[in-house]
């Protein structure tokens, strides 16, 4: 299938790896170019070297370090993303995730800092790039979250409560700029072999006492599917969501999570 994504720009936040760097290969693949975004330049060169070890051309690969809790290295951005191709039609909002924990562990700073590196990272992106998005006439926003916005998770108490701010957010600026064709969605991923979910996986056996293997036993368990997703399997549908296959599609919320949420949306 042919999602017409060939001669498109994608900006990825947080792609030097996981989701993130999953979804800037797939988008490159469907023939968009891409500009990696992330803290780290080292791992950013790394990143970049993998998706042209990948096939795709080096000249379609471009990186940007970038603190996204920081105000001013998001503004940047635009200036950097155009000079490098002209302009961005993808925007795909990541960010590592917030402090594990129970409430009675975590202190109102730990929520302060999950705001700015989920929610106001997002939040400033979007005010970046959008603009042009409108002027042109074509844009496509994904926020990737959690599936925590639709199925609290329990000892992630910091990630339940500012991720579900996306739900309003999405939904508002889908109302707001669809008739510009600027749709946006929020993607929110399951249990996902990751870099965070392995941190993850650590701070829980240490808290109660068991090995890594247990935990991830106890999630492949509540999980419908019976296993954890591969990061590519997000990126699958986040390039489907920026093509021209989901062109009357905006505001969705919509779980990659093998069955993990059970209610009803």
């Amino acid at each position: 299938m042919d999602l017409g994504l060939r001669g498109h720009v994608a900006l990825v936040l947080g792609s030097s790896s996981g989701i993130g760097h999953a979804c800037a290969l797939e988008l490159a693949r469907e023939g968009a170019r891409v500009m990696l975004c992330a803290r780290d330049e080292e791992r950013l060169r790394r990143a970049a070297a993998s998706l042209h070890e990948a096939g795709i051309e080096p000249a379609y690969v471009k990186t940007q370090v970038a603190d996204v809790t920081q105000a001013d290295a998001i503004a940047a951005l635009p200036k950097r993303a155009y000079a490098a191709f002209g302009k961005v039609d993808i925007l795909v909002t990541n960010a590592g995730g917030p402090k594990a924990g129970r409430f009675e562990e975590l202190t109102p700073e730990d929520f302060e800092a999950s705001v700015q590196l989920n929610l106001m990272s997002a939040i400033r992106a979007t005010r970046a790039f959008i603009p042009r998005m409108v002027e042109q006439g074509w844009g496509r926003i994904v926020h990737l979250t959690s599936v925590s916005i639709r199925q609290p998770i329990d000892d992630l108490t910091v990630s339940n409560t500012v991720r579900s701010a996306f739900l309003g957010f999405t939904r508002s600026l889908a109302t707001e700029y669809a008739r510009h064709n600027v749709l946006v969605h929020n993607v929110c991923p399951g249990y996902t072999r990751t870099e965070r979910l392995r941190h993850l996986e650590e701070h829980l056996s240490q808290t109660r006492g068991c090995t890594a293997a247990e935990v991830r036993a106890e999630w492949e368990t509540m999980i419908p599917a019976g296993r954890l997703a591969a990061p590519e399997e997000i990126a699958g549908l986040v390039a489907f969501l920026c093509s021209e296959r989901a062109s009357y599609l905006t505001g969705t919320t919509i779980c990659v999570d093998g069955g993990l949420a059970r209610g009803i949306p």
